[in-house]
């Protein structure tokens, strides 16, 4: 299949059937001229909306009551033209035209559920085990037959339980107890794969080689089955749209496991999906195109066009400014590998059920994003000889299958950093790895305090700790830091202060290292999600420093807001280490956006390598090269970056 392109538009059309006169301003003129101002080498194009309706003549829909023409075919035309790849849009999970039609059709998300068609705007959602999947598996043959598009985007796709009398009556038939919510949660992945196959079955009736997405707004982890369904991802992560910055990261993390290309899917909106009039400043969208090119993604802007198919030009110079960089950039981006030395084991992942923002996955990944360093995000497939150290955060108990894994990569060499119930027996309070530490259950008291036996940043002191700690004694290992108990837990009969006591006299061990093992007592990564405290991440770094410190291939001095990634480019035979830096500020309730460019000066960079490098240099937004001058100490090479602003790419190219 064709490769993903760098500088996608993903151009939303969802238009009423209220509105008049569509695409009566559209002209394949004015149409090119917003591609080329953008910078734009592919753009998603929509066959049918949300709201039912074909952009196009049509046998199997309905074309929208407002059109008179080809949309589509003119917009693809103009692509074909231009060089510029033209995927094609279809809404799967909603067609609101038909659920107002076909109340029968609709998913019904619990037994007692009824749609809402008197007080709320919005959609609803259809259900796949209905004839609508008939209509649409038409709807996309038509599109593929008309068009041979060289993708195929399907949207609002995910596994649902649905209570339909459809499912009801298909769950009887196949055994299954409609009253269970396992069993409808077992019919629900059927359906979903049922959809899927129909879907890939049209496609394939045409062409091998379009490309295939399902999106359901986020990549699940732990959920390889579905992902295998598509062809490449396109990671939907509009930071102002509800998902924050912290979002793209992690599912990058995981994504780019899963050996997939994939895109970074952000928006120009102030806001999200449909917000006419909304713009994110040019700076936003150059961070947030440059964020994607770090963590290994091509990129993808949000955009909807009027009903007129007039394209907004002040959209096109703002997608122009980012993408113009992403252009330059891209020599040093396209076949290129991340590479990462830490995994974490994602909780998501190992347990079904558990929702994307859990705050165990959240905070591990915030403190290593924050403490620069290189790490994916994984899975129980995942070959966990690729990294240097495994991070199980918080919740992970160990079944006799993990164990022996971990027991086998340790014994190679590997680390393992434990915390929380991580590391114990799944059906017992007892480490299952020779950690040289003895639990002694779950302490009664919380929040309870760490005295660290390191210097932190305030001092040998009592920090107060948020999440329950577990009772351990220490044999071999060596003691990081202690746990303090307070004087009790708060209560209506007995509390002190505004909130919560403080701590007693006496020690006992709290965080230690053990060989190849670190286990700390704390669930300090749900602890630092919810909570931020410096002396949680002074405390797990500290414990990381101590197990790979001297083998991390990258050292960047950035700002805690800072990002560092490493990237290799095999064919070219050297190594890029993207810095980025970016000041945040919170708008209105709690929008975080991007405005301000503020310059690092002599950011220094160290990367370890297998030999010295031939030369150091650094590439500009313009795609001009500037030597850097370097130390080899025999692992590192080390340089600094005089000035950058956003993103810095500092090319290690070997001999």
């Amino acid at each position: 299949m064709e490769a993903l392109r760098f500088r996608q538009v993903h151009l939303d059309f969802h238009t009423s059937g209220l509105i008049p006169d569509i695409g009566v301003r559209f002209s394949r003129e004015q149409f090119a001229d917003a591609l080329r101002r953008g910078h734009v080498d592919s753009i998603t194009l929509f066959s049918k909306c949300h709201h039912g309706y074909s952009y196009h003549p049509t046998e199997a829909n309905e074309i929208h009551p407002g059109l008179s023409f080809d949309l589509l075919g003119e917009q693809i035309e103009v692509c074909r033209s231009l060089g510029v790849r033209a995927p094609v849009y279809l809404s799967a999970g909603v067609d609101e035209k038909e659920a107002v039609r076909h109340a029968e059709w609709l998913l019904k998300p619990s037994p007692d559920a009824g749609a809402d068609f008197v007080n709320r705007a919005g959609y609803h959602v259809l259900c796949y085990n209905t004839p609508y999947l008939d209509l649409l598996a038409a709807q996309l043959d038509e599109v593929m037959r008309l068009y041979r598009p060289c993708g195929i985007f399907l949207d609002i796709s995910d596994v649902r339980p649905c209570w339909c009398q459809s499912c009801i009556a298909s769950m009887r038939a196949e055994g299954l107890d409609p009253c269970s919510a396992a069993d409808a949660l077992v019919w629900a992945e059927r359906v979903y794969a049922a959809y899927c196959r129909r879907m890939e079955a049209v496609v394939r009736k045409y062409s091998a080689e379009t490309t295939i997405f399902h999106n359901a707004g986020n990549i699940r982890r732990g959920r390889r089955d579905i992902a295998a369904f598509d062809t490449h991802l396109e990671l939907e992560s509009l930071p102002t749209g509800g998902w924050g910055y912290d979002h793209f990261p992690m599912s990058a993390a995981y994504s780019r496991t899963l050996g997939k290309p994939f895109l970074g899917m952000t928006g120009k909106f102030h806001t999200t999906w449909g917000e006419f009039g909304g713009f994110k400043h040019p700076n936003a969208l150059r961070y947030e195109t440059a964020l994607s090119l770090a963590q290994g993604a091509g990129c993808s802007i949000g955009d909807q066009l009027h009903p007129s198919g007039e394209m907004n030009e002040s959209t096109y110079d703002l997608i122009g400014a980012a993408y113009a960089e992403v252009e330059k950039k891209e020599a040093w981006c396209r076949g290129a590998e991340t590479l990462a030395d830490i995994a974490v084991l994602s909780v998501e992942a190992f347990r079904a059920g558990t929702p994307r923002d859990n705050p165990a996955d959240i905070g591990a990944c915030r403190i290593l994003l924050e403490g620069k360093y290189l790490f994916d995000l994984v899975d129980r497939e995942a070959d966990f000889s690729a990294y240097k150290l495994l991070v199980l955060p918080d919740e992970i108990r160990l079944d006799e299958a993990l164990r022996a894994r971990l027991a086998a990569f340790a014994a190679r060499g590997g680390r393992v950093l434990l915390t929380g119930e991580s590391g114990l027996w799944t059906e017992r309070d007892a480490f299952a790895l020779p950690l040289g530490i003895t639990d002694g259950g779950e302490s009664e008291f919380c929040p309870s305090y760490c005295v660290p036996r390191f210097a932190a940043v305030n001092g040998r002191t009592a920090y107060v700790m948020y999440t329950p700690a577990r009772r351990i004694t220490v044999g071999e290992a060596e003691v990081i830091a202690d746990r303090r108990e307070p004087y009790f837990n708060r209560t209506a009969a007995h509390f002190s202060s505004h909130q919560h006591a403080p701590d007693r006299e006496g020690v006992s061990p709290a965080a230690a290292v053990c060989g190849n093992f670190a286990y700390i007592a704390w669930k300090v990564f749900t602890d630092y999600a919810q909570k931020g405290e410096l002396h949680v991440k002074e405390l797990c770094t500290n414990v990381i420093e101590r197990l790979i410190g001297a083998e991390k291939s990258l050292r960047a001095g950035l700002p805690d807001r800072g990002v560092a990634t490493l990237t290799r480019q095999q064919a070219e035979n050297r190594y890029i280490a993207h810095l980025l830096f970016a000041h945040t500020s919170v708008r209105g309730k709690g929008v975080e956006v991007i405005e301000d460019v503020v310059p690092l000066h002599g950011v220094p960079v160290s990367v370890r390598l297998p030999a010295a490098p031939a030369r150091v240099y650094l590439v500009g937004a313009d795609g001009g090269t500037e030597p850097l001058a370097f130390t080899w100490d025999g692992k590192y090479a080390n340089a600094a970056v005089g000035r950058m602003e956003i993103h810095a790419m500092v090319v290690f190219e070997m001999a």
